[in-house]
């Protein structure tokens, strides 16, 4: 059950305030307008961006990916993280007693349910309520039209409120009870650029596993490790891939300590696709391998060109997951992962 300033969340429709009965449109409308959530939103927002790089000098700290997620204990690791959140959203929920925390980067409904089982299997059997944080997408249902300086439209259909819609319905019908804390979503997230296009205020988040506090971050190239390429390849190929179907890709075993990067396995022909893909111009790239061309970051373009390079030259899956085995990287005393297996 969803709770706000220790209460469950109510309203004069009786199916909201009924965990059985709510649908996650009534929730997020009361969501919207509750006054705590909003002024915390506001904070968020104008909280200083934290800029997050790797190396022994600077907090250990375990980033996911889109579709990703990873539960981690605070005696061990300092930070917990994502970014590049345009029409998807970031997940955090913490055990206050123990400190341990899960984070996830959402992206689309039917991976929701599956996803929050994950995501609590580590956490703790607690009778208290777990903090819960929801951070990202944006109204982008609200602009049916991207403009850029060249002139071209293009349709953008809505992709954050049904993903807000399914998490808080899935949150409020669980037996555990669940804080929330942050609602920095849809119109509560969302500004208008110079050309009239709607996108994301705060696009990334990262929380202090050790007080739960949370602030608005971004990590360069250095942080989000390791085996970016290969997991950001996870995001695409696993849609296909049938033992990934309505749940969350494993990146980070807690109780090992180590990244432990399961496997996906992808069709010959995606080396083609890839090809194809790389063929196209950067404007193209953007209208077509984006939910949110208007609002993707600088580097989208290139990334997408870098994980089609890597599929060209690996297209079978095996060169990458030899027997479907995970790729396995463990933490050294000069402060990075370095692959085992």
């Amino acid at each position: 059950m969803l709770l706000v300033d220790g209460e469950p969340v109510s309203s004069s429709s009786p199916s909201v305030s009924s965990p059985t009965g709510s649908s996650g449109r009534e929730l997020v409308a009361v969501l919207m307008g509750n006054p705590g959530l909003c002024a915390a939103s506001e904070r968020l927002r104008a909280a200083p961006e934290r800029q997050i790089s790797s190396g022994p000098e600077g907090p250990r700290h375990v980033y996911v990916f889109q579709r990703e997620y990873a539960t981690v204990d605070p005696a061990r690791v300092e930070l917990v993280g994502t970014d590049e959140m345009t029409t998807c959203v970031g997940v955090a929920v913490r055990n206050n007693k123990t400190g341990m925390t899960s984070i996830s980067h959402m992206d689309f409904p039917k991976t929701v349910e599956g996803g929050f089982r994950q995501m609590l299997e580590l956490l703790g059997d607690d009778n208290e309520p777990f903090d819960v944080h929801l951070i990202g997408g944006f109204d982008d249902a609200s602009t049916k039209v991207v403009h850029s300086s060249g002139g071209k439209r293009s349709k953008q259909e809505g992709y954050s409120h049904p993903l807000c819609c399914k998490i808080v319905e899935v949150l409020h019908k669980s037996e555990q009870q669940f804080h929330l804390r942050s609602f920095c979503v849809l119109g509560n997230n969302t500004m208008t650029d110079s050309y009239g296009n709607a996108r994301p205020i705060v696009g990334g988040f990262v929380m202090e596993t050790s007080s739960g506090v949370v602030s608005p971050a971004s990590f360069d190239m250095t942080s989000r490790c390791p085996d970016e390429i290969v997991r950001r390849i996870r995001v695409s190929v696993s849609s296909y891939d049938p033992s990934w179907k309505g749940k969350l890709l494993e990146t980070y075993d807690t109780h090992a300590d180590i990244f432990q990067i399961a496997p996906t396995c992808w069709m010959p022909d995606w080396a083609e696709i890839a090809s194809s893909l790389n063929e196209l111009s950067d404007s193209e790239i953007l209208l077509q391998c984006s939910t949110s061309p208007a609002a993707e970051p600088p580097h989208f373009v290139e990334t997408e060109r870098r994980i089609w390079k890597y599929m060209m030259e690996n297209p079978d899956w095996e060169d990458t997951f030899p027997k479907y085995k995970p790729r396995v990287f463990r933490w050294t005393d000069d402060g990075r992962w370095s692959r085992h297996s």
